[in-house]
């Protein structure tokens, strides 16, 4: 069940003095409390100022006396749909989803939410856990689906307790506009980069929490960033900025399911896609933008994310975008070989049962994680049908017409004849096959490759080492199938869940002992048969599944920012289908992910040109 704040309290609200702010902040007790693990939460804290439209926010650290905390505060405003993107991919009746009715506001939207155990003082020292939310144009960080409550009640009841921050930031063209004309005005007011406004609004978030958190309990110098999505990717700029290099501000980063762009526009061609957007409204200078009204502004759809401004961005950061065939001084790791067709692979049909173990790596047993020139130690991974968050403009596409574009787009005919082939798309795929094929296509060039070249790359540069890779294959509960997103239900426990059944008494799993004595070469690939061949297994999802799911994630996570290594750094963790769980051998990919695929025929095309096919198709013909 989703959890709700009560503000109608029969315990005091509480109140924490921060010296250093000379405030009080007077914030709620959270409705996840329970007697053995009390909760609080101070919503709403402004943690930065805006000057103007355009203009890099300013840290905030002036506050009255008393500080009220018990609402969350205002976000970035953006078009007034009914349902998120996630919340429409979870498959949640209307009438279950928990109302609220954030105000939107340009500049009093950068403000965080802090969810802690009760009875935290300046000594506790306590790790942070970041959430970095997606949406792309859309979303907020005070959203129900990210409320910390579940999350820090699970670090409590496992001995490992934390503090889970989110935050609110600029998003769409008022966090990332940028041009040669924009770049001009931030110069002459001394400001140094232009555009990522929204990159630099969490950057002063950071800085905030630097500073102040202590007071609420947490250790400044312990901060795990996480994020999803486009939020993901936002990590990944982080990671790769210069700013990072010189004065980090975060220990670790959990990385889920990016989205990739093909390629970060420079100022010039951010300029041209946002003289496109003037020209549209009638305007001609900056100062004009300034005055338009800010709803006409966020319903404007910004196709990037982030700009490569020759300044946030560290010296060879594109490097992480580049495959390279073998890392040096790697071994090549074997792959399993099976004669599963590719076009399946990663379908919720096609199981992989590998033996799997109810044991769990012991506290005293867990290395430590060993930072590296400061390069922040990282856990990556993707969902295995990511591309269903496009599934609505993909399923316009009929065949010859995706023929066409991959044509045009490649500008070879070899080129886009190979990426015809190894999907199975020509001029007669059927109309009910088409979109299958294309959400594969989409899948792997936007999400699933681009992750394995990332965690490749953050690999080979921190010597092979603190890079901890998974797969998160588990169905939603509402669909019974996987897709984007499914990993956020799982691990903040907030989405209404259908009501889920216990598993039958003939249920098995196969548990043969500690994972870590599973040999991989000894696994049976089963195969089953679910209805025609075109249709997605339905799972329905248990409450065994579920919670074993659910915990696994939870506490990996929570392991991860309290310095221990999540799972061994040489395997990969696996999540779903059907409440697996484990580590694995690497060789898992060759039955979860196409990456012989990848191989031949991503890689002698290039990672921009992938990239390119895969924003094509996903933005439908």
């Amino acid at each position: 069940m989703p959890i709700v704040q009560d503000h109608h309290q029969s315990h005091p609200y509480p109140k924490l003095h921060h010296v250093v702010l000379d405030t009080t902040f007077c914030g709620i007790n959270h409705s996840a409390s329970t007697p053995d693990a009390p909760i609080h939460q101070y919503l709403g804290i402004k943690y930065a100022s805006i000057p103007a439209r355009f203009r890099q926010s300013k840290l905030f650290s002036s506050y009255p006396t008393i500080t009220d905390t018990s609402e969350y505060g205002p976000i970035c405003p953006q078009s007034q749909e009914h349902k998120t993107t996630e919340e429409i991919l979870f498959g949640v009746n209307p009438s279950d989803i928990p109302h609220q009715d954030l105000k939107h506001d340009e500049f009093e939207c950068l403000n965080l939410n802090i969810t802690c155990p009760a009875g935290l003082g300046i000594h506790s020292r306590l790790p942070v856990m970041v959430w970095i939310h997606g949406g792309g144009d859309r979303g907020s960080g005070s959203s129900w689906i990210y409320d910390g409550g579940a999350m820090v009640r699970k670090s409590i009841e496992i001995g490992k307790p934390m503090i889970l921050v989110t935050l609110n930031f600029r998003i769409g063209l008022l966090g990332f506009a940028c041009s040669p004309a924009i770049r001009e005005d931030n110069i002459a007011t001394g400001e140094d980069g232009t555009g990522n406004y929204g990159l630099r609004d969490q950057r002063k978030a950071l800085e905030w929490l630097h500073y102040y958190i202590q007071e609420f309990g947490g250790d400044p110098r312990n901060i795990t960033l996480f994020g999803e999505s486009s939020g993901a990717m936002d990590i990944v700029c982080h990671l790769l900025s210069a700013a990072n290099e010189t004065r980090p501000l975060f220990s670790r980063a959990i990385i889920q399911s990016a989205i990739f762009e093909p390629y970060l526009p420079n100022v010039a061609n951010a300029g041209w896609h946002l003289s496109r957007i003037m020209s549209a409204l009638h305007l001609s200078t900056v100062d004009h933008l300034r005055t338009v009204d800010v709803n006409t502004l966020a319903s404007m759809h910004s196709m990037h994310r982030a700009i490569d401004d020759g300044v946030f961005f560290r010296k060879g950061w594109k490097d992480y975008f580049v495959h390279e065939d073998r890392h040096h001084g790697e071994k090549e790791t074997p792959l399993l070989k099976t004669t599963l067709s590719p076009r399946h692979k990663s379908r919720s049909r096609s199981r992989l049962r590998d033996l799997c173990s109810p044991s769990r790596p012991s506290v005293a047993s867990t290395p430590k994680l060993q930072h590296l020139h400061n390069l922040q130690p990282i856990i990556i991974g993707d969902c295995c049908s990511d591309s269903l968050l496009w599934s609505s403009p993909i399923s316009t596409w009929n065949a010859p017409a995706v023929v066409r574009r991959l044509k045009a787009v490649t500008q070879s005919l070899t080129k886009a004849n190979n990426l015809l082939r190894a999907f199975e798309i020509n001029n007669d795929t059927p109309d009910h096959e088409i979109v299958d094929r294309i959400l594969e296509l989409v899948n792997d060039a936007r999400v699933a490759w681009p992750t394995e070249v990332i965690a490749e790359n953050a690999r080979r540069e921190r010597g092979g080492r603190n890079v901890w890779r998974y797969v998160f294959d588990q169905e939603g509960p509402s669909r019974g199938v996987p897709h984007h997103a499914a990993d956020l239900i799982y691990l903040f426990d907030n989405v209404p869940l259908p009501e889920l059944k216990s598993p039958p008494p003939s249920e098995e799993f196969y548990c043969d002992g500690p994972f870590d004595d599973v040999d991989d070469d000894e696994i049976e690939i089963e195969r089953r048969s679910f209805g025609s061949e075109d249709e997605w297994e339905t799972y329905i999802v248990d409450q065994f599944s579920y919670a074993r799911v659910r915990d696994a994630i939870q506490e990996r996570w929570i392991s991860f920012a309290h310095g221990e290594s999540p799972w061994h750094e040489d395997r990969v963790f696996v999540f779903g289908p059907e409440g697996e769980t484990g580590e694995r051998s690497r060789s898992i990919f060759e039955g979860r992910r196409r990456r012989q695929l990848w191989k031949d025929i991503f890689e002698p095309l290039g990672m921009q040109l992938v990239q390119k096919v895969g924003a094509e198709l996903s933005r439908g013909p």
